[in-house]
C-alpha cells in the first residue's frame, strides 16, 4: 500500500492580485524542473494544508498549489463577491501563465474534483492528465442528499446538530435557511450557522468518525469560510449553465485526457452514484472504489490509490 511521501517545504511562495478585490496565496513545492501538477483543494472554501503536498513525489513533480479566492491565506477572508467557479477557474490559469507552465497534471478531491473538470472543460489543452476524488458535480440530487435527506439517515445524531440553527418551518430547504443566516450581517448569527455547517461535514467525512476533524473544522475561522463560500456557490447551482452541465461538458471534452477517479465506497458527503456516472461518461478514465473508506482524502486506501496514480502520471509524456 502506497503511502503519502515525507512532509516538505515550499521552495517559492507569492501573493497574485486578481479581480478588483481578491489576492492569493501561491506556492510551490518538490522540484523546481520537475513535471508540474496544479492542486485543487476541497470546499469550495476549504483552503490549502501542508498534507496536501505529500500526494506527490517530491523529485518528480513541481506541485503548485494555492488557497482559491476567500479561503487559507487568501484575502479577503470569506469574500463572496467576485467569486464564482469561473473566477477560480481564470485563477488557475493566470498562475499556469505566471509561472510559465505549459500544460499540468491536474489533482482534485471533492469540490476540488468540481473545479478540477471545470479547468479541464475550460482548457482542455491545458491539461495532461486528472488525478480526481470523491465526485462532486453539483447536482441539485448531490446537494440535497448531503444538506436535505439522505446522509441524515445514517448520521442522525449529527443531523440533529446540524439543524439546530435553523426553525423548523424553515427545515424544508436547508440549504436556503443556512444561507439566509451566512449572510444576514450579524456576527453571532453568522458564526453559529457556519459551526454548525462546517461541524456536519467534519463529522460525515470518514468512515470512522475523527474527533481531531470535528474539533478543527468547529474553529470559526475556518467555518466561517468553508460554511459561507460552499452554502454561496451551492444556492447558485456551482455557477453552470444547468443541473448536470459539467457531466456533460466532460463527456463531450475529456475523452483523451488520461484519468483515474478514486472513491471511497462509504462516502457519504459526495457518494459513489456521482464517480459511478462519471466512469459511464469517461468509460476510459480508471475508476477505483475503495473498499473501506469514507470521503476524506487522508483515510489509507484513499491515501494510497491517489499515490499510485499520481506516481503513474509523473511518466506521462
Amino acid at each position: 500500500m502506497a503511502n503519502l511521501f515525507p512532509l516538505l517545504e515550499p521552495f517559492d511562495t507569492f501573493r497574485l492580485k486578481v479581480g478588483t478585490l481578491h489576492e492569493l496565496h501561491v506556492e510551490q513545492c518538490g522540484n523546481k524542473s520537475g513535471v508540474p501538477v496544479v492542486f485543487f483543494h476541497g470546499g469550495p472554501g476549504g483552503g490549502t494544508d501542508p498534507l496536501h503536498r505529500r500526494y506527490f513525489d517530491p523529485a518528480k513533480y513541481r506541485i503548485v498549489l494555492f488557497d482559491q479566492r476567500g479561503c487559507g491565506k487568501s484575502t479577503p477572508h470569506a469574500e463572496l463577491r467576485e467569486n464564482t467557479t469561473w473566477d477560480l477557474v481564470a485563477d488557475a490559469e493566470a498562475i499556469r501563465s505566471r509561472l510559465g507552465i505549459d500544460r499540468w497534471h491536474v489533482f482534485g478531491g471533492s469540490w476540488g474534483s468540481t473545479l478540477s473538470l471545470a479547468y479541464a472543460v475550460k482548457h482542455p489543452d491545458r491539461v495532461r492528465s486528472l488525478t480526481l476524488r470523491g465526485i462532486f458535480l453539483i447536482r441539485k440530487a448531490e446537494i440535497d442528499f448531503f444538506y436535505q435527506d439522505g446522509t441524515s439517515w445514517i448520521f442522525p445524531d449529527y443531523w440533529d446538530e446540524y439543524q439546530k440553527p435553523i426553525p423548523v418551518e424553515e427545515r424544508g430547504d436547508m440549504v436556503t435557511a443556512y444561507y439566509k443566516r451566512l449572510t444576514s450581517g450579524d456576527d453571532n448569527i453568522e458564526a453559529e450557522a457556519a459551526r454548525a455547517w462546517s461541524v456536519w461535514e467534519g463529522s460525515t467525512s470518514k468512515l470512522y468518525p475523527d474527533e481531531g476533524l470535528i474539533e478543527r473544522t468547529a474553529g470559526d475561522y475556518f467555518a466561517r469560510q468553508l460554511a459561507r463560500i460552499e452554502c454561496h456557490y451551492f444556492v447558485h447551482n456551482g455557477f453552470f449553465a444547468y443541473d448536470g452541465w459539467l457531466l456533460d461538458e466532460a463527456r463531450k471534452k475529456l475523452q483523451d485526457v488520461p484519468t483515474t477517479i478514486v472513491q471511497g465506497r462509504y462516502d457519504v458527503v459526495c457518494p459513489a452514484k456521482s464517480a459511478w456516472d462519471l466512469k459511464r461518461a469517461l468509460p476510459r478514465a480508471d475508476l477505483v472504489i475503495v473498499k473501506d473508506a469514507g470521503h476524506s482524502a487522508a483515510e489509507p486506501g484513499i491515501v494510497s490509490a491517489l499515490v499510485d496514480a499520481t506516481n503513474r502520471f509523473a511518466t506521462l509524456p
